[in-house]
């Protein structure tokens, strides 16, 4: 599944990055509910990229009409996990963060009136995966070794709720089964566009139709996975709401990390140093006052004695040395 996901990058960089695919989006629907964050939540608003008909108002939201061929790309802030255009109400229980891919490509549920005219695109620098390990769950980060953006196969939808005044945008991440190389991280991920074929496939909605062609594209695994980098990232972002840049850092590269570990190991080191200096102090101390016990003891038996014993201690004998 992808359940988290990071962006925190500057609209104008991310408009930037966009043109090593050839994505040239003219406008920016939303914009300004658009917050950079290394740690994108469910429920949180981020931008995805999909298709508009030229002949048609961008700020009306208008969906693509069939067999347009004047077209144009647009990004829009939506909220991710979907809610379907028939609901009268955001049903917050609803778990439509990912879609799977056997799912849409069998035409089942409420994805089947998506898959072929609501198809977008979700920008990303890379995504987290939990390991379970026991009880145990580790976060990792999962990224591009270039350093080019993640685009991500999504759907979405808008619907005007009950006692609204404005129209819902929303989306979802749709996932398949994870390749060999991710496979020990999780039994799935999100389906990458890596190829300028596949991303202009799945953004071409002109048809409304889906296809033998876009079934192949979501339900194989990552190919490239070599250019592709996991590492394990801080607990921390397992929390909803923190930020921190030391997220998409590995562990070992981050200030507080594996330096903080040994740091801590050494001052626990020091401490127990400074116990067992101390508890060897306070032994000798006390092993010094019993010696000085002792000593008091045996001069008093010793002055309680006879008179040539207490002359013995006051005229200790010195030996004679010949010259």
């Amino acid at each position: 599944m992808c359940g988290r996901f990071s962006l925190r990058m500057e609209p104008q960089d991310i408009r930037q990055n966009l043109e090593d695919y050839n994505l040239h989006a003219n406008e920016w629907i939303h914009q300004d509910q658009f917050v950079p964050r290394y740690n994108v939540a469910p429920r949180t608003h981020a931008p995805v990229i999909r298709r508009l008909d030229l002949g048609n108002s961008i700020r009306s939201g208008a969906e693509p009409s069939e067999g347009s061929s004047s077209t144009q790309l647009s990004m829009q802030t939506m909220k991710w996990g979907l809610v379907p255009h028939w609901s009268k109400y955001e049903d917050k229980t609803l778990n439509t963060i990912n879609a799977r891919s056997e799912n849409i490509s069998s035409g089942g549920g409420m994805w089947n009136s998506l898959r072929g005219r609501k198809r977008c695109v979700v920008i990303c620098q890379g995504y987290y995966e939990w390991l379970s390990k026991g009880k145990e769950k580790i976060p990792h980060f999962i990224k591009p070794k270039s350093g080019h953006l993640m685009l991500l196969a999504g759907l979405y939808d808008s619907v005007d709720l009950q006692d609204s005044t404005y129209t819902l945008w929303t989306f979802t991440i749709v996932t398949t089964a994870a390749s060999n190389e991710f496979s020990w991280l999780h039994d799935r991920q999100p389906v990458i566009l890596s190829t300028q074929e596949d991303l202009d496939q799945w953004l071409d909605t002109s048809s409304q139709r889906w296809s033998e062609d876009l079934a192949q594209i979501v339900s194989r695994a990552y190919t490239k996975d070599s250019s592709l980098k996991c590492y394990q990232v801080p607990k921390e972002v397992g929390k909803i709401g923190t930020e921190s840049s030391s997220f998409i850092l590995p562990i070992s590269e981050r200030k507080d990390g594996i330096e903080a570990m040994f740091s801590k190991q050494r001052q626990a080191l020091a401490v127990v140093n400074k116990s067992s200096s101390t508890s060897m102090a306070k032994r000798k101390r006390n092993s010094d006052r019993a010696s000085s016990k002792s000593t008091e003891i045996t001069l008093t038996q010793t002055a309680e004695g006879s008179d040539d014993d207490i002359k013995i201690l006051e005229h200790p004998s010195v030996k004679k040395t010949k010259l």
